[in-house]
C-alpha cells in the first residue's frame, strides 16, 4: 500500500497533497494523531465513509469522530454552544471532543442516525495540517480492524491490507487513553465518554 513520510515538526500542507488527492478519490487515509493512528476518509462522501467501514470491519451503527485543524474550522462547520467554544478554547489542541449538530452534507453513516458528531482539534502537527490541506473536518477513527488494539506505529497498519489505503508516517505516536467526549450543548453538560482528560477539568473550567 502507498506511503507518504512526513515530519510532523516540519510537515506542511504541500507535503500532504498526496494524502489530499488520494481523500478526494473516496481513499482511506491513515495518519498519526496525538494518540494513536487514525483513519480519515471525506465524511461527506458515502462512498468513502462505506470504504472505511469495509477496511475496519466496523458495525454500521456505530459513529465515527471527526478532527478539525483548528476552532475556526470547526466553527465554520457546525455551530457551537457557547460553552463547547469555552471548552474548545480550554483543551484545544487536546484530547476532548465535543458533541455538535452534524451539517447536512455529512454522509448519515458518519453520525448512525443520531444526527449528531464529535469533533476535537489534536495536538499533533500532521493530523491539524491534514485537516488544513483538506479544507474541512475528516474522520478520525482509530486504524485498526474493530476489536482489535489501536495501533501507535505505521509498521502495524500494514496488517490492514486494503488497496484503498494511504498511510501519512508521521512516526511513533503517544497512544494513552481516548479522548473525553463531551456534549456541551446544554446546560448542565453531560460527560458522553470518560478519556485523557478529566470529568472533573472539565467542570471546573466552566466554573471560571
Amino acid at each position: 500500500m502507498p506511503r507518504l513520510d512526513v515530519n510532523p515538526a516540519t510537515c506542511r500542507a504541500e507535503d500532504l497533497a498526496p494524502a489530499v488527492a488520494w481523500l478526494r478519490d473516496a481513499g482511506v487515509v491513515a495518519y498519526p494523531t496525538d494518540t494513536y493512528y487514525g483513519l480519515a476518509v471525506d465524511p461527506t462522501s458515502a462512498r468513502a465513509v462505506d470504504a472505511l467501514f469495509a477496511l475496519k470491519g466496523r458495525a454500521a451503527d456505530a459513529a465515527l469522530p471527526l478532527i478539525a485543524a483548528s476552532l475556526d474550522q470547526v466553527q465554520a462547520w457546525c455551530r457551537l454552544s457557547s460553552s463547547s467554544v469555552a471548552l474548545a478554547r480550554t483543551f484545544w489542541p487536546g484530547p476532548l471532543s465535543l458533541l455538535c449538530e452534524a451539517p447536512a452534507a455529512v454522509a448519515a453513516a458518519v453520525h448512525a442516525g443520531r444526527g449528531t458528531v464529535a469533533i476535537r482539534v489534536p495536538n499533533h502537527g500532521v493530523a491539524r495540517t491534514l485537516a488544513a490541506a483538506w479544507g474541512g473536518p475528516v474522520t478520525a477513527t482509530s486504524a485498526n480492524r474493530s476489536g482489535a488494539p489501536p495501533v501507535s506505529r505505521a509498521e502495524a497498519l500494514r496488517g490492514l491490507d486494503a488497496s484503498s489505503l494511504l498511510i501519512i508516517d508521521g512516526g511513533d505516536t503517544p497512544a494513552g487513553p481516548p479522548s473525553t467526549i463531551v456534549d456541551a450543548r446544554r446546560d448542565p453538560p453531560i460527560l458522553v465518554r470518560a478519556g485523557a482528560i478529566a470529568w472533573d477539568r472539565v467542570l471546573h473550567s466552566l466554573q471560571r
